[in-house]
């Protein structure tokens, strides 16, 4: 008989926490992230926004990159990222060896998470041309593939392939570079909308000849694991991230509570 052909939901389920740099000394995200390692996450996130999102709009705030490598430093098991970086604000062959860079002071640690990005008064306070959706949508699919090139031309080579993460929902355009390029695709929503996007994401494998179950489909909540945490799993997602900030102390009562659920779900 044979075996069924493996799918995305196939994977172990992963717990991420994205510990957002805003409204805090940076002692303090040094602690939270001791905190999330010891705490058993498997990834640890930052944001790639130079100014707060949430609260003070002029707070407290760290920049992106050169805060995962201090990460990387600190840290000993948990995989490091960006949710998401953004491709405008750097050359792209540049951000390949930011992270090339990265990956190697993590020892083979570090996912590249990017997407188009959307946050404009980054742009128009530290000067980069805003432009339209569409045309930061088809800046990241001209990125893509110069980073992995650049990944290549290396010396030395990353220390091991280093998984691309693309951030976004567009049906016509994002998850048609998702199919293309990712190995993990991070998406929005409630799960209705899930569930539709990873089908749309489903079709746009087969047109581009892509096995679906290669790319590891990934969310953020901010609910409990038994509000929501059999229905997320029961779409195929397998990497589920939580956020925190220093508003919030860097709180991880809820990551936590998912990386029991997490312990539970893998051991069925």
């Amino acid at each position: 008989m044979t075996e069924p052909a493996p799918t995305y939901a196939d994977r172990p389920l992963r717990v991420g926490v994205q510990l957002q740099p805003q409204h805090a000394d940076y002692a303090d995200l040094r602690r939270a992230v001791d905190a999330a390692e010891q705490a058993g996450v498997d990834v640890i996130f930052t944001w790639d926004h130079f100014f707060p999102l949430f609260g003070d709009a002029d707070g407290r705030n760290f920049e992106c990159y050169a805060m995962l490598a201090a990460w990387a430093e600190q840290t000993e098991r948990v995989e490091l990222s960006a949710l998401v970086t953004c491709n405008s604000y750097r050359n792209p062959d540049l951000l390949a060896d930011m992270v090339r860079t990265i990956d190697h002071i993590s020892d083979g640690r570090v996912i590249l998470g990017i997407g188009a990005g959307w946050f404009e008064r980054d742009y128009t306070a530290y000067g980069y041309e805003f432009g339209t959706a569409g045309r930061r949508i088809a800046a990241l699919g001209e990125a893509l593939p110069r980073i992995k090139d650049r990944f290549a031309a290396l010396n030395p080579p990353p220390v091991r392939a280093i998984p691309l993460l693309v951030g976004g929902g567009g049906e016509r355009k994002t998850l048609r570079l998702v199919a293309e390029h990712a190995d993990i695709w991070h998406g929005f929503g409630d799960v209705e909308e899930l569930r539709h996007k990873n089908a749309v994401l489903d079709r746009w494998c087969a047109e581009v000849g892509r096995d679906p179950a290669a790319i590891e489909r990934s969310t953020a909540t901010d609910e409990s694991p038994d509000a929501v945490g059999d229905a997320l799993t029961g779409l195929g997602e397998r990497l589920i991230t939580l956020s925190t900030d220093g508003d919030a102390g860097f709180d991880l009562g809820l990551t936590r509570d998912w990386v029991a659920y997490r312990d539970a779900f893998n051991a069925r």
